[in-house]
């Protein structure tokens, strides 16, 4: 018997492998890939696809899916982080898109009437939080002062769709019990917040570690997917989205010590449905009625963006953060979102769109959904061009940021650009070692809670020369650049190798794509993380084969030395591993190797008498590539000699940190 479903999942993969590949080749975002797959499938394209509403339905499971992923690598500290954000600017951003957006509709005679103008107004204030999270986390810039506001106004955004939802049969004239309602869903709403609260501090942690306990792998996938699953229905039962309800969810495990894992199992699914959500979207763009009015529609994207960019950009301004925030933050939320096409067919059904009109609406909606990756790529290269105008001090700055300090005064110190977990670590080393160090960062909230605890930090943007030289960059000994902003990163690496020759730069990137550019702009060091915690865990890996210290750490400096190259290809072997293979409880093997210079060499082992002052033993020495298993207590032991320690761990450490200092005695 043939499943009509299972012939048009076949069909929709097919034929997106073959556009994704063709995009991959030409270099086009995969997201404008999934949409002209949906174009060319749809019915207004070749009409492949007959079970259109059940592919809707598993687009619903994709943005489901992709929202529970963010929460979950998201969590609630730092979303009370962003609080500002979510409350300031996601009012601000949609009060303020609404307004133009009504103006314009009733200005221009688009709409009939000021409720239909409000309504457009609404449709026009909302983004795309599939689109542009996905973005933005592919990019590693959900973490950036940018990445980090456009969540917030984003996250608000989706909460806004429930009281414009309840407010459109209003705008339309009809009555009802909607004073009732509202009411209603405030109520809901406070007692689902009350109820994730509970779940995320004492509920799901308690619960996953009893069900981590059986080691079932079915078992744990099945409760994750019930958790987010379960949560998004209670808030859609509630009036509420149920992508709302998936970041909830998300929220909710990222409190766990299981949130690595649940992210894991789900990833796979997220990917799959996804799919499915930027098809459906494709499936509904009208390409005759597109064909007909084109100049129309393009005006009409162009204008919808340049509005929301300018906006958006202007938001982050208020909320403190310099322009270069807010034209990326402008250009991320530049495009009418998925929520909207909810929205319209509430719309729809109160008589507030005519056919025209929400014909024209799709295809605006659409064309600048799939204009979203290119408008990130762009972003960057209008910040850098805005920034050369002779704009007001305070668009540069934000409108309120916090009060700047007088110029540091400090010479041959350490300055430290960013401060998020890596800046704060290299802080806090810094702190302990004695070493003074100045910190630049353009979020205004951080800046002001740590410098009421006494750090040394100020506000400012750091691609801008007279924030470097506020920190006294040029007289620094050091610099650490630990941002999430690529293009940004490479800015300041080539401003501050310019201020000061002289300086050792380290820079923090995560991509080792970005390591070459990072050299050839004047970093002295540049530390991928997409590599780094390999080479850590591959260093310890070597030193449980008993490989010498002195080696992993020569292997070590060469995989860094050469940008990582040899660790992609791993073809340099480092020299012979220990064939010792005995493990004893409680006890560990480590090597140590004799240079010319130790003063053990030409003494017997019965000398050294490492038995008697550390309680360990030599069971093995390595010379001339041979092993020596059970040497005699008076072998004489030689340079290049390679000791292998038997003892107690702590015993091991006393008495490699005693050899290594009379080694350099």
């Amino acid at each position: 018997m043939e499943i009509p479903l299972l012939r048009d999942i076949v069909i929709l993969f097919g034929l997106s492998i073959a556009v994704l590949y063709l995009c991959h080749r030409l270099r086009v975002p995969a997201i404008v890939g999934y949409l002209l797959t949906g174009i060319v499938l749809g019915p207004y394209g070749l009409g492949m696809i007959q079970a259109v509403h059940e592919v809707e339905i598993f687009a619903e499971i994709g943005v489901v899916l992709l929202l529970f992923t963010i929460g979950i690598e998201f969590s609630l500290e730092r979303l009370l982080q962003i609080k500002k954000a979510v409350l300031v600017g996601g009012t601000l951003q949609v009060g303020l898109t609404s307004l133009v957006g009504f103006w314009l509709a009733w200005h221009f005679g688009v709409a009939r009437d000021a409720g239909e103008a409000v309504f457009i107004g609404f449709l026009m204030a909302l983004s795309s939080t599939a689109i542009v999270l996905k973005m933005l986390q592919e990019r590693a810039e959900i973490d950036s002062p940018h990445g980090r506001t456009a969540l917030g106004i984003l996250i608000f955004q989706d909460i806004a769709i429930v009281p414009m939802i309840l407010i459109t049969p209003l705008l339309a004239g009809v009555t009802g019990q909607q004073d009732h309602s509202i009411l209603s869903l405030l109520l809901k709403s406070a007692g689902i917040i009350a109820l994730v609260m509970v779940a995320a501090k004492w509920a799901v942690p308690y619960l996953l570690h009893q069900i981590a306990r059986t080691r079932n792998h079915e078992l744990f996938l099945l409760a994750v997917v019930v958790i987010c699953f379960g949560v998004a229905w209670l808030t859609s039962a509630a009036g509420l989205s149920l992508a709302l309800g998936a970041f909830l969810a998300g929220l909710i495990i990222s409190e766990s010590e299981y949130s690595h894992h649940a992210l894991g199992n789900i990833l796979p699914f997220k990917d799959v449905f996804t799919t499915f959500f930027f098809v459906s979207i494709g499936m509904m763009l009208n390409i005759s009625f597109l064909w007909q009015q084109l100049g129309i529609i393009l005006a009409l994207v162009v204008l919808a963006l340049l509005l929301k960019i300018v906006i958006g950009a202007v938001i982050p301004l208020i909320l403190g953060f310099p322009l270069r925030v807010g034209i990326l933050v402008g250009f991320a939320l530049s495009q009418i979102g998925e929520f909207s096409f909810i929205l319209s067919r509430v719309g729809l059904e109160n008589g507030l769109l005519s056919g025209d009109i929400n014909q024209r609406f799709l295809a605006v909606t659409i064309l600048s959904m799939a204009s979203t990756p290119f408008m990130l790529l762009l972003a960057p290269h209008a910040a850098n061009a805005v920034q050369r105008l002779p704009l007001p001090q305070w668009m540069r700055t934000g409108i309120k940021p916090p009060a700047e300090e007088r110029p540091v005064k400090l010479e041959d110190h350490l300055v430290i650009i960013g401060f998020g977990i890596n800046g704060r670590n290299v802080a806090r080393a810094a702190r302990e070692a004695g070493i003074p160090y100045v910190i630049i960062e353009m979020n205004p909230e951080t800046v002001r809670s740590e410098q009421a605890r006494g750090e040394p930090i100020f506000y400012g943007d750091a691609t801008r020369e007279t924030t470097l030289k506020h920190a006294r960059l040029e007289a620094a000994r050091v610099v650490v650049i630990a941002i999430n902003d690529p293009t940004a990163t490479r800015r300041i690496t080539e401003a501050a190798r310019r201020l000061n020759p002289k300086a050792h730069l380290i820079v923090r990137t995560r991509y080792v794509q970005e390591v070459q550019p990072l050299y050839e702009l004047g970093a002295n060091e540049v530390i991928p993380e997409e590599f780094e915690t390999s080479v850590e865990i591959f260093a310890r890996v070597l030193h449980k084969f008993y490989i010498p210290r002195d080696q992993i750490e020569a292997l070590v400096a060469r995989v860094r030395a050469d940008g990582y190259e040899m660790f992609r290809s791993l073809t340099p072997a480092a020299e012979s591993v220990s064939r010792v293979k005995v493990h004893f409880p409680d006890m560990d093997i480590s090597a140590f190797r004799l240079h010319a210079d130790s003063p053990f060499v030409g003494r017997t082992l019965a000398g050294i008498d490492l038995r008697r002052k550390f309680g360990i033993s030599v069971v093995a020495i390595e010379r001339d590539s041979q092993i020596i298993t059970n040497p005699d207590a008076e072998m004489v032991l030689k340079a290049g000699d390679i000791l292998y320690i038997l003892g107690p761990p702590q015993k091991v450490a006393e008495a490699m940190a005693g050899f290594v200092r009379t080694q350099n005695a």
